[in-house]
């Protein structure tokens, strides 16, 4: 049997997700949301009938014969829904409707939705919203953007193309080809990019038709689904409700859940079963946030649907797991395999807090990409314990000694262990700022390492001793050399060309100026304890910074690049004088 195709509409905050759903189902719901932004995760079934009235004729113009039951749309206020809907190798979503406003472009919860996209190679439909809000725009009585467009002036329709331009050119950032859907060529190398209005219906037909006919022309063989078979689908959200105690919001995308079934789900110390007491269903265009005056009891539900499910031992079940009627054989196994996947970890790297199962994935797929290992991952607030494991790793892995906080609360305590330890805590909840802000910190404390190393290093010089320039001859002796090659600087000690360490410069000055380095070219004045001019040190001498055999080391082979290639054959030289002073010694 072929299912309703998984659709999940995301994108930034306020960029009109809800409002676009609201224009399919007829409904209010962003009037009721607070701030007119979704507070909550919510699934809803636009049935076949819904979809060939507001399509209208488009499905018999382009010759799309259809054989879904409907869509299943899921809304989310931003990564929850879609980092929810996972299985193993991808996501339960067969499809995504990204939602941009064409008056702001490009958002940073835009950005976050199309990394995920790309993570988990879903295909995905842009649709631009607000296309009223262009000035100058005539709304049309009409769901069809094609008809809209062509009633526009000249002037109107160059500003909306110049918009759909600029998206082509944020989407070509980050790697997707794009077009406006009536200029695409090929349809599985190009995104489809829809302007719509969510307020006046402008453009609905046209990003429902190509949801429709994408999902049927290339996912039929993904749709197609075993009814009759035990459930298996997500968890997309755990909550309390008035009468019914803990439920859970399922996605349910195979078999079929029946009341009185045995279902399983994974807890964070393990897994849990429970019994099913009801199932509660929206009713038709109405989703899973609504009241239960807006459910009805059902005895039993199949694939693809947004179901809530009622039963006692809940209370530890961990959004974006899996949940399995207990009839699939291994169930167990196969929810335990999951939890060893996701939280497996390696013996250095950051500590990972997040709010779901599904971010934990989520984040650590993509930090994997970035090759930034993971030493701890949980579920729930940052604790004062989490601020000390990353303490305790920074000693060994200096860019893991930091907590990534992702969407979940800090505990008073451990904001203060990070004050007094100076761990650093990132918390955001954007998935990829949180990310972003994790490689901002380590280069800049790669760079600081860096600095700090190189302040430390001694580096190859070569100088001569300038004729008729002592000042003073002992206590400390203080003559002019000139920098032949390389640098110099105080404290370090230098060695004459038979390898012999002559002394240590105590300072360094030109003209009464103190300075913290010399280079190749300049003639400074030097002080060195523990040497007497004439007999340590004499006229016209060349001698030559040096350096231990680790510091050698370090120059040669870890930090080669702060050396230019006169420097390169100097530290050759000098590690040969001393190669010649051992010999001799």
């Amino acid at each position: 049997m072929i299912r309703q195709p998984i659709i999940c509409v995301m994108g930034h905050v306020d960029h009109g997700k809800t409002t676009l759903l609201d224009r399919i189902r007829n409904t209010t719901i962003t009037v009721r949301e607070a701030g007119g932004i979704t507070q909550h995760i919510g699934a809803s079934e636009v049935p076949l009938d819904v979809i060939k009235k507001i399509v209208g004729p488009l499905l018999e113009k382009f010759g799309i014969k259809v054989t879904i039951p409907g869509l299943l749309f899921i809304d989310t206020p931003g990564h929850e829904a879609f980092t929810n809907l996972r299985k193993r190798g991808g996501s339960v979503a067969d499809l995504a409707i990204l939602v941009v406003d064409v008056t702001k472009s490009f958002e940073p919860q835009t950005y976050e939705a199309l990394e995920i996209l790309k993570e988990y190679k879903t295909p995905f439909i842009v649709a631009a919203n607000k296309i009223d809000a262009i000035t100058g725009w005539m709304v049309q009585p009409t769901n069809s953007f094609t008809e809209t467009i062509s009633k526009q002036r000249p002037n109107v329709a160059n500003d909306l193309e110049a918009k759909i331009y600029e998206l082509v050119g944020k989407l070509s950032e980050v790697g997707f080809n794009s077009e406006r859907f009536d200029r695409v060529k090929d349809f599985k190398k190009e995104v489809i990019i829809v302007p719509v209005s969510a307020k006046t219906g402008e453009g609905l037909a046209e990003l429902l038709m190509y949801a429709t006919g994408l999902a049927q022309r290339f996912l039929e063989q993904r749709l197609e689904i075993e009814v009759k078979g035990p459930g298996r689908g997500n968890i997309i959200e755990k909550k309390e409700d008035r009468g019914l105690g803990s439920t859970i919001d399922v996605i349910l995308y195979n078999g079929t859940l029946k009341v009185n079934d045995t279902i399983a789900f994974a807890t964070s110390t393990g897994t849990a079963t429970a019994k099913i007491k009801a199932l509660l269903k929206p009713k038709e265009l109405q989703e899973l946030r609504e009241s239960s005056s807006k459910f009805y009891y059902i005895d039993s539900v199949s694939a693809a649907s947004g179901i809530k499910i009622s039963a006692s031992g809940l209370d530890d079940a961990l959004p974006g797991s899996l949940v399995l009627s207990t009839e699939i054989p291994n169930y167990e196994q196969e929810i335990k395999s999951e939890i060893s996947e996701i939280f497996n970890v390696e013996n250095k790297g950051v500590i990972l807090k997040a709010d779901t199962m599904g971010s934990i994935e989520a984040l650590s797929r993509l930090l994997g990409a970035e090759k930034i290992a993971i030493s701890k991952k949980e579920i729930g607030r940052v604790t004062k314990r989490d601020v000390l494991d990353a303490f305790t790793m920074k000693a060994s892995d200096p860019y893991g000694g930091v907590v990534l906080a992702f969407n979940v609360p800090i505990d008073d305590e451990a904001r203060s262990e990070s004050e007094a330890t100076g761990i650093r805590i990132i918390s955001s909840n954007i998935i990829y700022k949180i990310i972003d802000d994790y490689k901002e910190w380590a280069e800049n404390e790669r760079k600081a390492d860096r600095a700090a190393i190189e302040k430390a290093l001694v580096f190859p010089g070569k100088l001569t001793v300038l004729p008729n320039s002592c000042f003073r001859v002992s206590h400390p002796a203080v003559f002019g050399v000139r920098i032949e090659k390389g640098r110099l600087r105080p404290s370090w000690q230098l060695m004459n060309q038979h390898g012999e360490i002559v002394g240590r410069v105590k300072e360094m000055q030109d003209n009464a100026i103190s300075l913290k380095e010399s280079k190749a070219g300049e003639s400074v004045a030097i002080s060195m304890e523990d040497v007497t001019f004439g007999r340590q040190v004499r006229e016209n001498e060349t001698l030559y910074t040096f350096m231990n055999d680790g510091n050698e080391r370090l120059l040669r082979y870890k930090f080669t690049d702060l050396l230019d290639n006169e420097s390169k054959d100097l530290l050759e030289e000098i590690s040969q004088i001393k190669s010649l002073g051992r010999e001799k010694s």
